[in-house]
């Protein structure tokens, strides 16, 4: 065969097809990142699947990741999109999840890219329709500290990139030959400029668990604003159906829809608790930021052995 002198490494696109979407890895395979035609980026650290940067076509960053947030895989990362399974907080007097770590053991292992997705494409097709599917897995044979939760289960993370949202899902199957009861929440930190200037809607009515105030039961009247350490438990009177609004000086920067997590938990250090946090960095960083966690952590969800429970959110912004 003839070898050409000034034959072309790859072809940069299909003649005919509009621009696709884009996957590329870190050079240590620590982090996946993925770009659509039109600009917006999403960026995976394999660490915990979690989702550190979420950026719209102007480079603009829409999550809050801490300065001094750890991304080589010694602790779970302050900021982003950490996963929180099989448990929310801790649960000294649950039979099985007593011994776990605060939030369980999802952000704190490394799970295995599993591969991409794109939207159908063809000449003509509107890049603005584009969109990009990421997967990741993770099973009991994977987790380092396993034995502390002696169940055999299978998770499955996707993070869906569209031009105007961002969508993470959370498959749960339960692997054993026995149930299991585990809780599931997605601890969205979302970048707002000024706290003080943020209210948000859809939770007039819901009742809510107040874990600043001895985990006691209210009811909420009105929007929610943050004006001291806030750590709510929210169940929307609405069920998943109902969406979540962050309004920031009469715009609204995001809106928050899920599916079939019941609860949305929302979450602000304020002065005293950042202080207290090592990986907490600027210490006046919770100006900028607010979380908003769907999840289903108001019960323990109960999965026989061989079923599945699956939940997401999508984060919406305005285009």
């Amino acid at each position: 065969m003839v070898e050409r002198a000034n034959k072309p490494s790859a072809l940069s696109a299909t003649p005919g097809l509009a621009p696709q979407p884009t996957v590329t890895f870190s050079d240590d395979n620590s982090r996946v990142t993925a770009e659509l035609p039109t600009g917006e980026t999403v960026e995976i650290l394999l660490y915990g699947a979690t989702v550190i940067s979420w950026k719209d076509s102007r480079g603009d960053e829409k999550l809050w990741l801490s300065e001094a947030a750890k991304l080589d895989g010694s602790k779970p990362v302050r900021g982003g999109i950490p996963l929180v399974f099989p448990v929310f907080g801790t649960a000294p007097n649950h039979a099985s999840a007593s011994k776990l770590p605060q939030h369980g053991f999802a952000r704190n292992n490394r799970w295995e890219f599993l591969g991409k997705s794109t939207s159908e494409s063809a000449a003509g097709k509107q890049a603005a329709d584009l969109s990009v599917k990421l997967d990741f897995g993770l099973s009991s044979s994977a987790v380092s500290n396993s034995d502390l939760w002696p169940f055999k289960f299978n998770l499955i993370y996707s993070v869906t990139l569209n031009r105007e949202n961002l969508t993470t899902s959370l498959v749960v199957t339960n692997d054993d030959d026995k149930p299991f009861e585990c809780q599931v929440l997605m601890h969205t930190y979302l970048r707002v400029k000024d706290i003080t200037q943020v209210k948000i809607t859809g939770l007039d009515g819901a009742s809510y668990t107040d874990k600043v105030d001895g985990a006691s039961t209210k009811s909420q009247s009105g929007d929610v604003t943050i004006t001291g350490e806030t750590d709510r438990v929210y169940t929307p009177k609405g069920g998943p159906s109902d969406p979540v609004s962050v309004v920031e000086s009469g715009k609204t920067p995001y809106t928050v829809t899920r599916d079939n997590l019941s609860n949305v938990v929302v979450w602000n250090p304020w002065t005293e608790k950042a202080e207290g946090m090592a990986d907490f960095a600027p210490k006046d960083g919770y100006k900028n930021m607010l979380c908003i966690e769907p999840g289903a952590v108001g019960a323990w969800q109960t999965l026989e052995a061989g079923d599945a429970f699956e939940g997401a959110q999508t984060i919406t912004i305005p285009y």
